[in-house]
């Protein structure tokens, strides 16, 4: 016998302030039609003044929660991915763990930026596989709008601020049986951090900094390495392509995921979208879209689901769930 996740709850928390393109015209150099056809971008969420990444990923973690049908009381780890932290330190897990009433267990963050929620994911499998939890719950949060240069037209339409949560659940199996998270697939090559990164920091000069990109350049390598990382799931688990019930993809820009899909030879109708809507919410972006596929009832008990991401660092990775 085994141990392994199962994602027995999902949820996800928006700043109820709405940003359309053509808000964002009014200030920058741009216009609707320019951003909808380069990015398939059309909207985003801006956290209001005061609104934290721990607060969007405490309400993220109540919704998991209710749809898990737990409370925090019955949780052993928390672990959000963000690259927004509201401090250097403590974490913001630890402050989640905090919001959330817990006085037990542990809590920790990890940086891995659009990547995050995989990698955060990843961990947490393994902790149950390991047998050292039962229940993890795992959140992708942000607040990306307070690191975007506003005068950069380039970069400043892509982001927007939410988070995403589930809740993993130990189950004990047959070693061979393939529920639950099949498989999970971490990568990075920090040879191309220049292509995506912030400019600032506490090691560096003390201020937070703006993100910087390299859009062409990195364009190329997210379809390629998403493609990759995709194929070594599948191969892990001796699946192909066709037996994929749902793409869930990290939002970046619709470009990107219709390249992904057409390199995979995926129909665009099992490929979850919701760029058009929330933007590049980095860490947050797959657990927003999982949420939603799964409360709309796309997503059902049986399906074989696929998430993937990559982001700066450069980090990318897939894991391979049946629902």
């Amino acid at each position: 016998m085994a141990f392994r996740s199962r994602i027995i709850g999902t949820g996800s928390h928006l700043p109820d302030q709405v940003v359309t393109n053509a808000q964002l015209s009014e200030k920058i150099d741009t216009t609707d039609e320019w951003i909808v056809e380069r990015t398939g971008i059309r909207e985003r969420r801006i956290a209001r003044e005061g609104e934290t990444t721990s607060a969007l990923a405490f309400q993220a973690a109540e919704n998991a929660l209710d749809a898990a049908g737990i409370t925090a009381q019955d949780i052993d780890f928390v672990v959000v991915a963000t690259t927004t932290p509201d401090n250097t330190f403590p974490s913001t897990a630890t402050k989640v763990q905090a919001m959330l009433g817990m006085d037990h267990g542990a809590a920790f963050d990890i940086q891995a930026v659009c990547s995050g929620f995989i990698y955060a994911v990843a961990v947490a499998d393994n902790f149950i596989r390991a047998g050292q939890a039962k229940n993890i719950l795992v959140i992708g949060a942000e607040v990306f709008s307070r690191i975007i240069d506003w005068e950069d037209r380039t970069t400043c339409v892509l982001f927007g601020d939410g988070a995403g949560a589930v809740v993993l659940q130990a189950v004990e199996v047959e070693e061979d049986a393939k529920v639950g998270i099949l498989s999970t697939h971490l990568h990075s090559d920090g040879k191309l951090r220049d292509l995506l990164y912030v400019d600032g920091g506490p090691g560096t000069n003390q201020k937070v900094g703006h993100v910087r990109m390299l859009g062409r350049e990195l364009f190329r390598h997210a379809v390629n390495n998403l493609a990759s990382v995709v194929g070594e799931a599948l191969e892990a688990n001796d699946l192909t392509q066709d037996d994929i019930d749902w793409l869930v993809p990290h939002q970046a820009n619709k470009r990107i995921l219709d390249g992904t899909a057409r390199k995979l030879g995926m129909p665009a109708d099992r490929v979850i979208i919701t760029v058009d809507r929330h933007a590049n919410t980095s860490a947050a972006s797959v657990p927003l879209a999982l949420d939603e596929a799964v409360r709309d009832g796309r997503i059902k008990e049986g399906d074989l689901v696929l998430m993937e991401a990559m982001g700066g660092g450069l980090t990318w990775g897939a894991a391979l769930v049946r629902w």
